[in-house]
C-alpha cells in the first residue's frame, strides 16, 4: 500500500499546502476544459493547474466556482505570467487579468512561466508578485522553466527586494518551481536547489506526451503491479517526492491517471526506471543564458 493518499498535500514555504498530485490543462481546448476539471474533482484531484498562455483560465475558474460541495480553500488553482508579461508593469497588469479570467478571488499560486527577458524584467516580475501575494491577490509564487542559474539569480534578487523594501520576509520567498521532468529528463540538479530549500517540485509531461511507452523498467513495474504504464510514471513521480501534472481530456484516463495510490514503486525501481538521459519533449527555457 502507499503511504501517499489523493489528499496528501506539500507544506509550502508559504504555509500553505500543495496537494500532492495536479491535474494540467495544457492545450485543452476551451470548451472541454470545464468538464474536465470537473470531472478531475469527482476522481478526487484538488490541484488544477493552468496559465494565462493556456488560455482556459476562465473555463478553470468556472468549474472551481460550480463545484458548491469543495470549500474553495480545499482547491488549489495556479496559473502563471507569460514572456510576453515579463517585467513589472506586465506582471501587475497579467495578475488583474488572470483574476478577472478566472473569477476567483485569489489564485492559490502564480509562477512564472519562463525566465526570458533579461534579469531586470526578471527581478521586476518577482517584484509585482510578492506585492500580489502582500494584496491577498495570490497566496503562493514561484517560478517555472528556470536554470539553475537563473534561480541562483533569483536568490540575489530577493536580497535586494529586502534590502529596498524594508526587511527580512520583504523580498517574497520561492514556494514552487515547476519543469519538464520524467525519467528520460530527470533534472537532479534543480531537483536537489529546490530540496534543500523545501522548494516543491512540480513535474509537467510526466507521461512524456506518450512518447515512451514500451520502455523495459517501465512495462515490467506495469506487469507487477497490474497498472498502466501511464499510471508507473505517475507513480514515479510521486515516489521521487514530485508533483506530477498529468493531462488528459478523456474521462477514463483522468480516472485512471488519479487511480495511483494503492502501490508504490520500491527505491530500486524508482532507481531501475530513471534514466541518465536529456531528453526534451517540450521547450527547454533553463539553458537560456541570464542576458536573455
Amino acid at each position: 500500500m502507499s503511504s501517499l493518499k489523493i489528499t496528501s498535500a506539500f507544506k509550502l514555504p508559504s504555509g500553505y499546502e500543495l496537494p500532492r498530485l495536479g491535474f494540467g490543462v495544457y492545450q485543452t481546448p476551451v470548451e472541454d476544459t470545464a468538464r474536465c476539471v470537473t470531472e478531475a474533482f469527482q476522481a478526487g484531484y484538488r490541484h488544477i493547474d493552468s496559465a494565462a498562455g493556456y488560455r482556459n483560465e476562465g473555463p478553470c475558474g468556472e468549474a472551481i466556482r460550480a463545484a458548491s460541495s469543495i470549500p474553495r480553500e480545499s482547491i488549489f488553482f495556479t496559473s502563471k505570467v507569460p514572456p510576453q508579461k515579463m517585467g513589472y508593469e506586465g506582471t501587475k497588469s497579467q495578475i488583474a487579468e488572470s483574476l478577472a479570467e478566472s473569477g476567483l478571488e485569489y489564485i492559490d499560486l502564480m509562477l512564472i512561466h519562463a525566465p526570458y527577458g533579461g534579469s531586470a524584467n526578471r527581478k521586476g516580475s518577482w517584484k509585482a508578485l510578492v506585492e500580489a501575494v502582500e494584496a491577498g491577490k495570490l497566496r503562493s509564487i514561484g517560478v517555472s522553466n528556470y536554470g539553475v542559474q537563473h534561480l541562483d539569480e533569483l536568490e540575489k534578487h530577493i536580497a535586494e527586494l529586502e534590502k529596498e523594501r524594508g526587511g527580512k520576509g520583504k523580498g517574497g520567498v520561492i514556494s514552487v518551481g515547476q519543469w519538464e521532468i520524467h525519467p528520460y529528463l530527470p533534472r537532479n540538479d534543480i531537483v536537489e536547489w529546490c530540496a534543500k530549500r523545501g522548494i516543491a517540485v512540480e513535474a509537467y509531461c510526466p507521461l512524456v506526451q506518450g512518447k515512451r511507452w514500451g520502455e523495459p523498467a517501465v512495462k515490467k513495474a506495469a506487469e507487477k503491479y497490474g497498472k498502466s504504464e501511464a499510471q508507473i510514471l505517475i507513480r514515479w513521480s510521486l515516489d521521487k517526492g514530485l508533483i506530477p501534472l498529468p493531462k488528459s481530456v478523456t474521462s477514463q484516463r483522468i480516472r485512471d491517471n488519479a487511480d495511483v495510490f494503492d502501490f508504490e514503486l520500491t527505491p530500486e525501481e524508482v532507481k531501475e526506471i530513471e534514466t541518465d538521459e536529456y531528453t526534451v519533449i517540450a521547450w527547454d527555457p533553463t539553458v537560456i543564458p541570464l542576458d536573455q
